[in-house]
């Protein structure tokens, strides 16, 4: 899909009136930490995906430690009902330990049950008969969000974050940064990252 350089977000930004810091490589450790903090993230990145999943180009992120943080994303993010799930994304290499008989699901199409001794480690992205529909992630396939990912589990020792579409309720996933913003300042959450920008309000 569409892809926006550096410079056409920081215009963007600038237009939409919003205050930023520009990061460069250093924005997915500092993500990372405030995923870690309990903060919920728009991330905004590269080019616009199509298909029935967001996969960490367009995406809402939290930390999926927090057993209260599908509640709090479904009413204050997402305003949708509040039994809906969320998705795991996971650094490839550690998929087989965290879900059942999953070693490759790089499209968030498969449905795998969390291992029983892992289910404390992500209750929010655990549903109620114990799946997951999953997405593994790998440095060759996005390397930003894997990053961002490696910077987590060190963090935390939890290779997982809890991965849902970026945008509200009744309303199509954020294409262009313009669009990322207006939802991020409706919404209650609390950063936005695009590209190496961090956006705060």
């Amino acid at each position: 899909g569409l892809r926006y350089n550096h410079e056409e977000c920081v215009r963007q930004a600038k237009s939409c009136g919003v205050t930023y810091k520009d990061l460069g490589a250093g924005i997915t450790k500092e993500a990372a930490s405030l995923l870690a903090q309990g903060n919920i993230i728009g991330w905004f990145q590269d080019a616009f995906e199509i298909g029935p999943r967001a996969l960490g180009n367009r995406s809402i992120l939290a930390d999926p430690r927090k057993a209260e943080m599908k509640d709090i994303i479904n009413e204050k993010v997402k305003h949708r009902e509040w039994f809906r799930p969320f998705a795991p994304a996971i650094l490839e290499e550690f998929s087989a330990e965290y879900f059942t008989g999953c070693s490759k699901s790089p499209f968030m199409l498969l449905v795998a049950e969390v291992e029983k001794l892992k289910r404390d480690n992500v209750p929010a992205i655990t549903h109620v008969d114990n799946t997951a529909r999953v997405q593994t992630v790998n440095k060759t396939q996005n390397p930003r969000f894997y990053d961002l990912l490696t910077e987590f589990n060190k963090i935390t020792g939890v290779p997982v974050i809890l991965n849902t579409s970026f945008n509200d309720k009744g309303e199509p996933i954020v294409c262009q940064p313009q669009d990322a913003i207006k939802c991020f300042l409706k919404t209650q959450m609390d950063y936005l990252v695009i590209g190496t920008l961090l956006i705060s309000k």
